[in-house]
């Protein structure tokens, strides 16, 4: 039971009026501000950044999905496709699918989902970077609708992405799929095409060779596994991250081989 409030005030209720009711009065304050402190005691701490990042990558999924009237199989594929990506264990899979579900729901709240992720990550960038990737991931693999892309521009625009990086997102997301769909010959281990080396580095094939390492450079430190995690990246999503540094690392191999870069 809290007690010193009560203590506290009855004492300098007493000590001030030199009476019973002093003491009395400055109890019942004590009271209060008692109660005021268990209540602050009770309260659970708030959500990890990780934790809100997570809940709100696959609820921000279902809401987009479901942004045309229905969620479709290959939207639901998708999402699963995603989840596998991330190497997620059963539970976290589970949890997943929980929120999948919940932002699909009409009871979901998107605007207060993705005020709740930006306060969260803070000046965090390339972490919500990532999650908008993540976004455009799901939705380009499913195929946007219109209103999908309405929500995925708002979003971006929320979180601090201009139109213009969102778009080269969007349009690299895209030549990089459509180059590993082709089956051209392979230009390194893990790409088909060098068109897929310039997509992964999100740089056009007639940069320069100091345009080209830049770009490397940035989309390591972007995605670097470590950096993403110490800033609230969850450690279920690590190896997908992991992944996608050495997919930038062999993109850059590739290129450099191509073009003779020493």
């Amino acid at each position: 039971m809290v007690w010193k409030g009560k203590v506290i005030c009855a004492v300098a209720g007493f000590l001030i009026t030199r009476n019973v009711w002093g003491a009395v009065v400055g109890m019942a304050i004590g009271h209060l501000f008692d109660q005021s402190t268990a209540s602050r005691r009770r309260a659970p701490p708030p959500p990890s950044v990780s934790e809100v990042f997570f809940r709100s990558t696959f609820e921000m999924m279902g809401y987009i999905a479901k942004s045309d009237g229905r969620v479709s199989e290959a939207e639901i594929e998708a999402a699963r496709r995603v989840m596998q990506q991330l190497k997620l264990t059963p539970a976290d899979t589970a949890r997943a699918i929980d929120f999948f579900r919940a932002g699909k729901s009409g009871f979901f709240r998107a605007e207060a989902s993705i005020e709740r992720l930006r306060l969260a990550c803070g000046q965090r960038h390339d972490l919500l970077r990532n999650f908008v990737e993540l976004q455009l991931r799901a939705a380009v693999t499913a195929g946007i609708s219109p209103p999908a892309r309405v929500i995925l521009t708002r979003l971006a625009e929320k979180l601090g992405i201009s139109g213009v990086e969102f778009a080269r997102m969007e349009a690299y997301m895209r030549a990089q799929r459509q180059s590993g769909q082709a089956g051209s010959s392979h230009v390194s281990g893990l790409y088909p095409s060098l068109a897929a080396c310039y997509a992964e580095l999100e740089v056009e094939a007639d940069v320069s060779d100091q345009e080209l390492t830049k770009a490397y450079r940035r989309q390591m430190s972007r995605h670097h596994p470590d950096k993403l995690v110490a800033n609230g990246l969850p450690e279920s999503m690590a190896e997908m991250a992991k992944e996608k540094t050495q997919r930038i690392q062999e993109a850059y191999e590739g290129i450099r081989a191509v073009r003779g870069m020493q």
